[in-house]
């Protein structure tokens, strides 16, 4: 069974965009253009790929089983484009990074500078999600490379940043117990504001440690709200340091008695590890985090 690849980036388009709509706006052809092709992918594998109706298109069972070999068949594709440019001497194309929020503020701006410095003809494009959201996107090969946290399930190849350090934010008028540190003591009958894509993760152990219940919790849309509700006396809150670097409020930042810390990490896309743009921009990756973290940089 023999096919063009186009059919498979409307597929994978259709996917990401949910309905033919979005899809036709972003490959930039026409509606019926991306029916007609995925009718003719349809037809081609022998089922159906799509349930369609009015709020958009939903993957069918076969559709979620072929998925990840079509994503694999393009990622292959765009290795081949990418190593042929490099054995021209040329460094043209794509990367697509994922990052959650304190990264897209920190590290992200000087990472992206320094890339297109060298190869100011590759086009970067950034993604912001969840640390789950972002590691299975790499895992799929819809991002090149994204920054998560341990622990990592998903098949990537994966690269420890640094352990960051997790503190309490309270209001500026509360003062822990021994005057410098949160204990158990401090923490009883407070409520706490997180982002609820945290609370599966590092900021969940904590809390755990410190006997926190989920009927306690509040949840926000970022880190800045975050800091926003604790200024206003609604409770506290729990933030990583590099969170806490370009955010700033009317609040006390307290360690814990017990240092609690989230292991940062930087993964990227088996299949597309070894591609030419792929390993420069890990290279440039680890070369300005080396420079900030020095010797605390787990990825020597």
């Amino acid at each position: 069974m023999a096919t063009s690849s186009f059919p498979y980036l409307v597929f994978a388009t259709v996917v990401e965009k949910h309905t033919f709509l979005a899809a036709a706006e972003a490959l930039r052809i026409t509606p019926s253009a991306v029916s007609h092709s995925i009718s003719q992918l349809e037809d081609q594998l022998g089922f159906p790929l799509f349930i369609r109706s009015r709020t958009g298109a939903t993957l069918t069972i076969d559709g979620q089983s072929v998925y990840p070999i079509i994503q694999d068949i393009l990622n292959s594709e765009l290795r081949l484009r990418q190593e042929a440019a490099n054995i021209n001497g040329l460094t043209q194309g794509n990367i697509n990074i994922g990052a959650f929020s304190s990264v897209l503020l920190n590290w992200l701006p000087a990472i992206i500078r320094e890339f297109h410095a060298s190869y100011p003809d590759v086009n970067v494009s950034v993604y912001q999600g969840s640390f789950n959201d972002i590691a299975e996107r790499v895992r799929l090969g819809t991002l090149d490379v994204g920054f998560s946290a341990l622990p990592i399930t998903e098949n990537v190849q994966l690269h420890p940043l640094i352990k960051d350090e997790v503190f309490c934010i309270t209001p500026r008028d509360f003062t822990p117990k021994n005057g410098h540190v949160i204990t158990n003591a401090d923490v009883a009958n407070h409520t706490f504001i997180l982002q609820q894509s945290d609370y599966d993760r590092d900021t969940k152990l904590t809390l755990d440690r410190y006997d926190v219940t989920p009927n306690s919790l509040y949840y926000s849309i970022d880190d800045a709200s975050i800091i926003s509700m604790v200024e206003a006396g609604l409770g506290f809150g729990v933030l990583p340091n590099l969170a806490l670097k370009r955010i700033t409020g009317n609040v006390n930042i307290y360690p814990f008695d017990e240092p609690h810390y989230r292991t940062l990490c930087v993964v990227a896309n088996n299949s597309l590890a070894t591609a030419p743009t792929t390993t420069r921009m890990l290279s440039v990756i680890r070369q300005n985090l080396s420079k900030q973290y020095g010797k605390q940089l787990l990825w020597q």
